[in-house]
């Protein structure tokens, strides 16, 4: 009996050490930066774009097939050498595509060519090409092999199009391909509506277009450019602050570029990003009020606020060193980039003081806030150019109204980059001018909307459409290809993204500014509601806050007067524009 004991005795221990070995390591799991917080979806194809002429039954791709090879197939597509076709998802998507092969006619493993496309004529390119398709960055173009019976998982990039091509001399009996959609799976807590459905369409398209960037880290883009630049995540960061509320990839991608950037070193080499960081930190606290995380931050924020003051001369204003950049549109240009480099850093010295309040520093306070005082003597030419000029009167530099009718107004949607376009656009909306934004926003950004686009672009310009055919339909006879024949700097042709969050900057913009929900004290203490409907008639929706969603909806009444209903969690103050 006592052996019986002792062997229940033995048994229960090792059962609980291994319980608590258990424990602990899903415990480390939890934790680990390993654990994935995306989630992975399927999407069917929609259309057949193109096709070689003797391929068969291509129509069985579109059926809804179970995800499952059987040893008989009856609803397959067959492809024969060199033939191919060209699926459309129906909407951009980050992943690959899983290819379920029913069978071989030689029983054995296939070689086919897939080739990913953000546009049909980017799927249908070769690399290397007059068009500049490239494999940067995430490998869109490649042959592999797919099994007899099986199914294969193949890409990793940005893309809706997917072109399959058999470079086998078996014959290829193609049961399904599906998309992998890989994803963080956030709930849209902010939202807008208005009696315009293109403005909320784009404020939509934002949105989604900054969601597909939420991988592992907050990305550029998902085709290209698969990095964290943190001067191109100010307004990723204010569409998340808008749409998603608090979410980890915002911190984990600046202290991510922190700990590659040690001081004096800019970050991503460009003296503009690293007050970008100092910008983003400001926006953060002031929608979170994480205090703890913002006191983490101290030692390197107050280091970099020194750092940028050692190049502010009384004189000549801002004398930043690394690259000097603020957008591609403005790039070489010496005098814009001076303007705008000396706004950006009175902008990031005011935001900066206002930090140094929330660490108890009134030391460094005082000195960013004298040193801000002396820049604005120093008043730069902008050359005309909007990226700049929009700084400035960000950055009460100069007169809102003045400089709106000088530079920002003067043939509107010229010189607009998808990055700066959203500083454009808060520029003219302090100048009074929201009517002008509105149509900045619906011409501009819903140009990439009529041309077939279901995220928001790297780049554009109005002038590209003028004889141009739509990403999701075969370049037509006459007609010049939207992404293949246009861009410059870094992203000529194919290698241009058509997901950059950068361009995300009507989303956050018509929940501020329309909507009017501006945030006035950290955490969402305050909020105040000053709303800005400019020709619409009535607008609604909501904004996440650490303690709920606020709700808003405002109709403009027959005197121009403007009705206001909010629905407000008890722990925020609200107070009203009068």
């Amino acid at each position: 009996m006592n052996g019986l004991r002792s062997i229940i005795y033995i048994s229960t221990t090792l059962l609980a050490t291994i319980a608590a070995i258990c424990s602990a390591q899903a415990q480390d799991l939890k934790d680990s930066s390993t654990v994935d917080p995306r989630v992975r979806k399927y999407i069917s194809a929609t259309r057949v774009v193109w096709k070689t002429p003797t391929v068969t039954n291509t129509e069985a791709l579109l059926l809804q097939q179970a995800a499952q090879i059987a040893m008989k197939e009856d609803k397959v597509c067959i492809l024969h050498k060199d033939e191919g076709i060209l699926l459309d998802f129906g909407k951009e998507i980050h992943g690959g595509i899983q290819i379920f092969c029913a069978k071989t006619t030689t029983g054995k493993a296939a070689k086919i060519r897939v080739r990913f496309g953000e546009s049909v004529g980017e799927a249908m390119s070769e690399i290397g090409g007059k068009d500049n398709a490239t494999n940067d960055h995430a490998i869109r173009d490649q042959e592999t092999l797919i099994p007899s019976m099986g199914m294969a998982e193949i890409g990793n990039t940005g893309f809706r199009f997917v072109r399959i091509d058999s470079k086998d001399t078996a014959d290829i009996f193609l049961k399904l391909v599906r998309g992998i959609l890989v994803i963080r799976e956030l709930e849209y807590k902010g939202s807008f509506k208005c009696n315009d459905e293109t403005l909320n369409a784009i404020w939509n398209t934002g949105a989604y277009t900054v969601q597909l960037n939420m991988q592992e880290y907050l990305w550029d883009g998902i085709k290209r450019d698969r990095l964290v630049w943190v001067g191109d995540m100010h307004p990723e960061v204010m569409t998340i602050n808008a749409v998603f509320g608090y979410n980890e990839v915002v911190p984990k991608s600046l202290d991510y570029v922190k700990s590659i950037t040690p001081l004096p070193e800019w970050m991503n080499g460009i003296s503009s990003y690293s007050m970008w960081w100092l910008l983003i930190q400001h926006s953060w606290y002031l929608h979170h009020g994480d205090s703890k995380y913002l006191e983490a931050q101290k030692p390197y924020l107050t280091g970099l606020l020194k750092q940028i003051m050692r190049y502010a001369d009384p004189k000549k204003g801002e004398q930043l060193d690394g690259w000097r950049f603020l957008d591609w549109a403005s790039d070489g240009q010496k005098k814009t980039l001076h303007a705008g480099l000396h706004a950006l850093m009175i902008l990031t010295l005011e935001k900066g003081a206002e930090l140094s309040g929330y660490l108890k520093d009134p030391l460094l306070k005082d000195e960013c806030l004298k040193t801000a005082a002396t820049l604005k003597k120093h008043k730069p030419d902008p050359d005309g150019a909007k990226q700049a000029a929009a700084l400035m009167v960000l950055a009460n530099l100069v007169e809102a109204k003045l400089y709106n009718q000088k530079v920002l107004s003067v043939d509107e949607y010229k010189g607009v980059s998808t990055f700066y376009g959203y500083y454009v656009l808060q520029a003219r909306a302090k100048a009074g001018d929201m009517v002008g934004s509105l149509n900045l926003i619906r011409k501009y950004w819903g140009g990439m909307l009529d041309l077939g686009a279901t995220t928001f672009w790297e780049d554009f310009d109005l002038s590209w459409t003028s004889n141009s055919g739509r990403i999701d339909e075969l370049r037509p006879t006459g007609k010049q290809d939207i992404h293949g024949d246009f861009g410059g700097y870094c992203y000529k042709g194919f290698r241009h993204s058509l997901c950059h969050g950068w361009a995300s900057g009507p989303t956050p913009f018509l929940s501020e500014y329309v909507l009017g929900i501006k945030v006035m004290a950290p955490g969402c203490k305050i909020i105040k509601i000053d709303p800005q409907l400019g020709d619409l008639a009535w607008v609604e929706g909501s904004f996440p806050t650490p303690y709920g969603v606020l709700k808003v909806k405002h109709v403009k009444q027959s005197d121009g007067s403007i009705k206001t209903e909010v629905d407000a969690p008890k722990e925020i103050t609200v107070v009203y524009n009068k």
